[in-house]
């Protein structure tokens, strides 16, 4: 082949590949404004999951409330604000209610799980299952302070000392989860609880991780060999770990008497084999939607809210004055007689308030698990057609100026009114909203008040000696580090007596 030959064939590719770029661009003309992608690259630069909540900002600050990046040649739309968020996903809850193919979630899943094509029965019958919890023989709250006792007492063995709470309140989350899920109790130095623990939490950093993220953008990778075994390795963990509780469970299922929420879905599985329909070929409820499912709640059920008790204690180390206020409240409503309960929270406002601005500060997931519009829509005058990404930017809502009277500062009294009464506030979405709120929201709403309270009634928590105090903002900017290093003094809290 001659070089004028190789000269004409380089050429040609080129012009083709610009006419696609072009034609496929030119498709996407009624989009939200937004950065200019690189040909066949898309804007890479802005799609790094950990520095997301830096660069949506400063993209918001330049495009608006709503703009577009690329995924290579696919579009991905951006949400800020607390108006275009809620206009999305709560007055247009069903258009923005689908999900974009991500291999990394198919892959290990093959599409049977709450985040795959198959969502709605099985979102429904998880929550219905979970719920199924709240009024049993053994209430969830029941549980929870159950839990509440081995967490108290494990920190008091610190006896004042500097400790870092993490892998106590892990523990004892994980415990919770697990009780629902297998209706199995830990001990906390059991060792298979700390290898789910640890397992746990670096399954979790790797669905955020960056590795994740050039897998989703370059789906090819995870055809190469021994690749997927290294990238999905802790989610293989995790189902071989319940794997072995499904096992156990059919052996012993007893029908009459669902023992946790394998329990019940295998039930639901049984009904479905029994009752064989001809079109119910391919069940939605089946051994895989199961697994993968169980395994997803065990991801989100306890290291989240793991992350959040510790910065929740931390911040209240640094604002004495506001912990005292907690405390307080506390011991005025129970006079110490016995730990909080649920049907407290309306007689503790403060601690109340003070939790969910914490939740707020934190902005744990600066992102809401990616959406994606379920036919071509008109959004806020632009076209959005079927199936494009949409990323909702939860920290621009949890830090609205139009929401919050003082969104860079720690403040308690954002959910109190002019009585002191506790105030929900529709722009606190850590959960995310619509009809892809985070299933185990009630959940961690509850484990996150009796564990706190609980632990606030008995200890007083301090900065270790020679720690210098921090205001929210230096709190925010290095909430990663503090929720896995920072240390604590837990010390034992003079009760008034009867």
């Amino acid at each position: 082949m001659g070089f004028s030959t190789i000269l004409a064939l380089l050429v040609f590719i080129t012009i083709h590949f610009i006419i696609s770029w072009w034609r496929q661009h030119r498709r996407y003309r009624s989009l939200p404004p937004g950065p200019t992608p690189l040909p066949f690259l898309g804007t890479p630069m802005y799609m790094d999951p950990l520095t997301a909540d830096k660069d949506y900002t400063l993209l918001s600050q330049k495009y608006g409330s709503i703009f577009t990046l690329w995924k290579q040649t696919e579009p991905v739309v951006v949400l800020c604000g607390y108006e275009t968020v809620k206009d999305a996903l709560l007055n247009r809850a069903e258009e923005f209610s689908a999900r974009p193919f991500l291999p990394t979630v198919h892959i290990p899943t093959k599409g049977y799980a709450i985040n795959g094509p198959r969502w709605r029965p099985l979102r429904r019958f998880t929550i219905s299952s979970l719920r199924n919890f709240w009024m049993g023989k053994k209430t969830m709250e029941s549980r929870v302070l159950e839990e509440a006792t081995y967490l108290t007492h494990a920190v008091s063995e610190t006896e004042g000392k500097p400790f870092n709470p993490f892998m106590i309140l892990s523990s004892a989350l994980a415990n919770i989860i697990s009780s629902v899920l297998f209706g199995e109790h830990f001990d906390y130095k059991d060792p298979k609880l700390q290898d789910l623990i640890s397992h746990t939490a670096r399954h979790n950093r790797n669905i955020t991780s960056r590795m994740y993220a050039v897998c989703n953008v370059f789906p090819f990778l995870l055809k190469l060999p021994l690749v997927p075994k290294a990238v999905f390795k802790e989610n293989f963990y995790l189902q071989n770990f319940v794997l072995d509780y499904i096992k156990e469970h059919k052996c012993t299922l007893k029908p009459e008497a669902p023992r946790d929420f394998i329990d019940y879905f295998l039930l639901k599985i049984k009904e479905f084999t029994e009752c064989k329909v001809e079109h119910e070929e391919d069940p939605d409820f089946c051994d895989l939607s199961l697994l993968n499912i169980v395994v997803g709640l065990l991801g989100g059920g306890s290291e989240s809210t793991t992350s959040t008790s510790k910065f929740c204690l931390v911040v209240l180390a640094h604002y004495p004055d506001v912990q005292a206020k907690v405390q307080q409240e506390i011991d005025e409503v129970t006079q110490s007689l016995r730990p909080p309960t649920i049907g407290d929270r309306p007689q503790l406002p403060y601690t109340n308030a003070t939790i969910h601005e914490i939740q707020r500060v934190l902005d744990l997931a600066p992102t809401a698990f990616f959406h994606a519009v379920t036919k071509d829509i008109q959004f806020r005058g632009h076209t959005i057609p079927k199936g494009t990404t949409i990323i909702p930017f939860l920290t621009s809502v949890l830090n609205d100026p139009s929401q919050w009277e003082t969104p860079e500062r720690f403040n308690p009294g954002h959910f109190l009114d002019e009585e002191g009464k506790f105030r929900n506030r529709v722009a606190f979405m850590p959960f995310s909203a619509g009809k892809r709120v985070c299933p185990g929201e009630n959940l961690v709403r509850m484990e996150l008040f009796l564990l706190l309270s609980a632990l606030l009634q008995k200890f007083t928590f301090k900065l270790p000696p020679g720690s210098e105090r921090r205001d929210s903002k230096w709190l925010n900017a290095n909430k990663r580090d503090i929720t896995s290093n920072a240390q604590l003094c837990a010390v034992p809290r003079a009760l008034p007596t009867k």
